[in-house]
């Protein structure tokens, strides 16, 4: 009888399992009606809960503290903010053939996110990088992301790859009331309560995560109500899939020949192109239920969606390789296994 190889169940990623399974979830059996509703709702509860989350479990220390190595954070900001979007630019200038106006919408929304932080901590961690750097290129990240993000998505959306967007002042109030306030809430309560985060960590993943999972069904169910699903062909998605990968693929490169330029040494180099080619699905979501259409909703973070697999696959992959190719000259550092990171997560 066949077995699994010894590991290999400890390897899957079963978050990315529950997405898939909520996507099909939703495919199969979309909510409808007051359901809907009522979802929705929840979903936008959900989020500003989220984000006070965010803010009790950041370190401001955490994030001041990156800004005294510039040479390494400044290139990861650079390609976070500035050199990712005029590349979503870019792809939205290919003909509408291509990706179609929503994906090519959806790859403009990807590119303003900010940073992972678990994700980018953990590969940093697994490739013998510099994990303590990385927390807090990840944290400040997230910090510039709260403010950032919705303000280059409301910039080059409005412009639009198909029409654009457009946004009323409502969007600029639920961007403050759902996602700004409660971030800053936060952080004035992180004085008291982070103590009780950091011993309480499986029940803060697991309300991260369940909202996250409650968007991402929400968001495909409006998309099914909607008929996303017909206004894609398969050889589209394809496409989108060949986008994302080489936007991953020039990310990668980018961030380690501007590390490699800089002369960053190896652990750093490990942490510039971690924590500048990862997007975060975690903050990338809540987003878009404020600022993007609950009708194309669904259609609109299929690129994140397919990024975040992509990162998560590459990423692990060149993150196992990259300690065996350390050579006398290029020493690897010993592993920080303890460093919580800035959001109260172990990085591992």
């Amino acid at each position: 009888m066949p077995s699994w190889p010894r590991g290999a169940v400890r390897r899957i990623d079963w978050y990315l399992v529950a997405l898939f399974a909520v996507i099909g979830c939703a495919t199969l059996l979309p909510a409808s009606g007051a359901t809907a509703d009522g979802l929705a709702l929840t979903a936008r509860i959900m989020v500003g809960l989220l984000f006070f989350l965010y803010g009790a479990r950041l370190s401001p220390r955490a994030a001041y503290d990156g800004l005294r190595h510039w040479r390494l954070h400044l290139p990861i900001l650079a390609l976070t903010f500035l050199v990712f979007p005029l590349a979503g630019m870019a792809v939205g200038l290919l003909p509408h053939s291509v990706l179609g106006g929503d994906l090519a919408t959806g790859i403009l929304f990807l590119s303003v996110l900010p940073s992972t932080v678990q994700s980018s901590v953990a590969l940093t961690s697994m490739a013998r990088g510099n994990v303590a750097a990385a927390i807090c290129s990840a944290s400040f990240s997230t910090l510039l992301g709260v403010v950032l993000t919705p303000l280059l998505a409301v910039l080059l959306l409005q412009q639009g790859t198909s029409g654009g967007l457009t946004f009323a002042p409502s969007q600029a109030r639920d961007v403050v009331v759902q996602l700004l306030l409660p971030f800053l809430v936060g952080q004035v309560a992180r004085r008291w309560i982070a103590g009780w985060i950091q011993r309480h960590r499986l029940l803060t993943t697991l309300c991260d995560r369940g909202c996250i999972l409650l968007v991402v069904y929400s968001a495909f169910s409006q998309g099914m109500t909607a008929g996303i699903w017909q206004r894609i062909p398969p050889a589209r998605i394809v496409t989108l899939a060949v986008v994302c990968l080489l936007l991953l693929g020039v990310a990668l490169a980018l961030t380690y020949g501007a590390a490699r330029l800089l002369r960053l040494p190896r652990e750093d180099r490990v942490t510039a192109v971690f924590a500048g080619s990862t997007k975060s699905l975690a903050g990338g979501l809540p987003i878009a239920t404020v600022l993007l259409p609950e009708s194309e909703l669904g259609l609109l973070v299929l690129p994140l969606m397919l990024y975040h697999t992509l990162q998560l696959v590459v990423c692990t992959w060149l993150a196992r390789r990259w300690p065996s190719a350390a050579s006398p000259e290029d020493p690897t550092p010993t592993l920080v296994t303890a460093a919580p990171s800035a959001t109260g997560e172990r990085p591992g």
